[in-house]
């Protein structure tokens, strides 16, 4: 007979997991790493996860872990784990933006916080464990429960939902410990293929390599499929991404480059694009247009960390970001496969460089269903 763990599958902002409370996770991290690959459906060497509740894209094959949190700045702790899909691998190396909407709704629909019966918004404050940091969320309740049906619209999902307000607060060096984590606004990759290479490197959220669509032949308002089918510029993109994590001091050769992080982001100024949906979006819409890399694909929207630390980089003058943004507020509207995302961003800047205050964005949810997943027991005594 096969093992049922209870289990929900949710929708956030552009992205699907399949949510857990930590209580009903085994203590094993081990044997959870062996359930969550058993539950998406990985490895599949066709890439479609059939066999799985993931979705054959980084973006579908996600895994959320929510608990109480014993800390006094956060109510509930939030674990992200992105399962690859070709490969028998768990990753908690990154945060996940977008599965981050869902965590305070979670959170209230399993009883680990309560609002009062005439309250008209909860606030969550969570803790991010992959990243080791505070984000606050935002959004309405009835009746002491998530409100998912409202009109406010995002870039990549059909329809309309209740707005939920993310803020990340102290968003700087996430995974290196310094927002600029060569100490430049600026830097050059010597890349295999292309040679020298002028890039940004900005950790905020998550760390990302932006360098110019223009420098790889690109205008960064392509659609992701034609860029993720040219092999040989996936390949450009990989090494660009390698030297940028060795130049973060994320790793120590292209070799032990993991695959979440660091991310990498082709931009280019605004221009017209079209959208996934055949929707046109004329260059006054949008301040730049972004094409970002996650797990090996590019994305069909944009990750919300991603644009959360591109909103973080438009605010450092001298990026690559700033130079082509040119910002005249903390407002960033960024030019997506999906359409325009709305970002924010505070930094101020001080002797010692800049210091990224908060950075947030908004985003819709949705629980789709409740349950149990299986998996076989002969897995508990693997």
């Amino acid at each position: 007979m096969p093992e049922r763990l209870r289990a929900a599958f949710y929708r956030g902002g552009t992205s699907k997991a399949v949510v857990f409370n930590g209580a009903d996770l085994p203590h094993d991290p081990a044997l959870c790493d062996r359930i969550f690959l058993h539950v998406l459906g990985s490895p599949d060497p066709y890439g479609r996860q059939l066999d799985g509740m993931g979705g054959g894209l980084s973006s579908l094959s996600k895994v959320v872990i929510v608990s109480p949190s014993q800390r006094e700045d956060a109510d509930v702790d939030y674990t992200f784990v992105q399962v690859a899909v070709n490969e028998a691998v768990t990753d908690y190396g990154s945060a996940c933006g977008n599965m981050s909407s869902c965590v305070g709704p979670f959170a209230l629909t399993e009883g680990m916080i309560k609002v009062s019966a005439d309250q008209k918004e909860a606030l969550v404050r969570i803790y991010s464990t992959n990243t080791q940091s505070i984000y606050h969320a935002r959004f309405p309740v009835r009746d002491g429960q998530p409100v998912e049906q409202g009109d406010f619209v995002i870039p990549g999902v059909s329809g309309s939902g209740a707005k939920v307000t993310l803020d990340f607060l102290a968003p700087g060096g996430s995974s290196t410990g310094k927002i600029l984590p060569t100490g430049n606004v600026l830097d050059v990759l010597e890349v295999e293929g292309i040679g020298s290479l002028e890039a940004t490197m900005v950790d905020a959220t998550n760390p990302v390599v932006f360098c110019r669509a223009s420098d790889l032949g690109r205008t960064a308002t392509e659609l992701p499929q034609r860029l993720d089918d040219d092999t040989e510029f996936m390949g450009l993109i990989e090494r660009v991404r390698s030297a940028g994590a060795v130049a973060m001091g994320m790793a120590t050769s292209y070799q032990t480059v993991k695959q979440s992080n660091p991310k990498v982001a082709i931009i280019g100024a605004a221009r017209e694009f079209s959208a996934l949906d055949s929707s046109s979006h004329a260059p006054n819409t949008h301040d730049l247009n972004v094409r970002l890399v996650s797990m090996g694909n590019f994305h069909r929207a944009i990750t919300l960390t991603g644009a959360m630390c591109t909103a973080v980089a438009a605010q450092i003058p001298g990026t690559l970001v700033e130079k082509l943004a040119q910002p005249k507020s903390n407002e960033l509207r960024i030019g997506t496969p999906s359409g325009v995302v709305p970002t924010t961003a505070d930094v101020q800047h001080g002797v010692s460089g800049p210091i990224a205050i908060s950075a947030g964005t908004f985003r819709t949810q949705r629980r789709i269903m409740e349950g149990a997943v299986l998996f076989p027991s002969e897995m508990l005594e693997a």
